[in-house]
């Protein structure tokens, strides 16, 4: 799924941008309504996010002209302004639905969700680090675009670090949620496959995006 977010507010637009990209999708961020119009003018997108109060151009002209070259692409309101009135110019401008400020980033995303299911569009579920994607839909990884074979269980240690990147992961955690064993402090095997995956995925490659944290455990980051 491709998302067009169109925020000022450069904190949550942020914010907003890395929660949408760990879940495997793609954003792009203007930070005024007249980028926003332009970049939804240059390339097709699954859902657009819009807020209402944006310099330039705020939010209901620029759904309203969004509306009047494309019907279907499903746009969310997301905004401080909360009252009926102005969920009523919303919905009249063409949005398809509206989530006030402050907001749950679980909600934003069971409502992108929604959203997508009603349009018919189906996600893509890919989780991306650098160079580096994972899909949850073929089981496959790739890094610069070249597939790297994996086993069972190595694939199912990468998708476990992958959806916790940038987390500092235990081996007791390594072990009750990819093995489903009790911790065995007396084993290597994570260890070993830890340097499976490590000459996988970093041998011949920068960044190296497999790190050991010695004493808590492993980390899939850049640098």
């Amino acid at each position: 799924m491709k998302i067009l977010l169109v925020e000022d507010e450069e904190r949550l637009a942020s914010f907003i941008r890395k929660g949408i990209l760990a879940e495997g999708y793609e954003i792009q961020v203007a930070y005024d309504g007249r980028t926003g119009l332009s970049l939804f003018r240059k390339e097709e997108y699954d859902l657009i996010i819009l807020d209402i109060n944006l310099p330039l151009m705020n939010g209901f002209e620029l759904c309203r002209l969004i509306r009047a070259e494309n019907e279907t692409v499903p746009v969310l309101m997301l905004t401080a302004l909360d009252s009926l009135a102005d969920k009523s110019d919303g919905f009249h401008a063409g949005a398809d639905d509206y989530l006030a400020k402050p907001f749950e980033f679980q909600e934003l995303l069971l409502r992108l969700r929604a959203l997508t299911r009603r349009n018919g569009a189906r996600p893509r579920q890919v989780l991306r680090l650098a160079d580096l994607e994972l899909n949850l839909d073929t089981k496959t990884v790739t890094r610069a675009g070249k597939r790297i074979d994996l086993t069972t269980r190595e694939y199912s240690l990468m998708e476990y670090l992958m959806l916790n990147k940038g987390k500092i992961i235990s081996r007791v955690d390594i072990s009750e949620r990819v093995w489903s064993l009790n911790f065995d402090n007396t084993s290597n095997i994570i260890d070993v496959y830890i340097s499976y995956l490590r000459k996988k995925i970093d041998k011949g490659y920068s960044p190296k995006l497999l790190h050991t944290i010695v004493g808590m455990g492993y980390v899939l980051r850049e640098g």
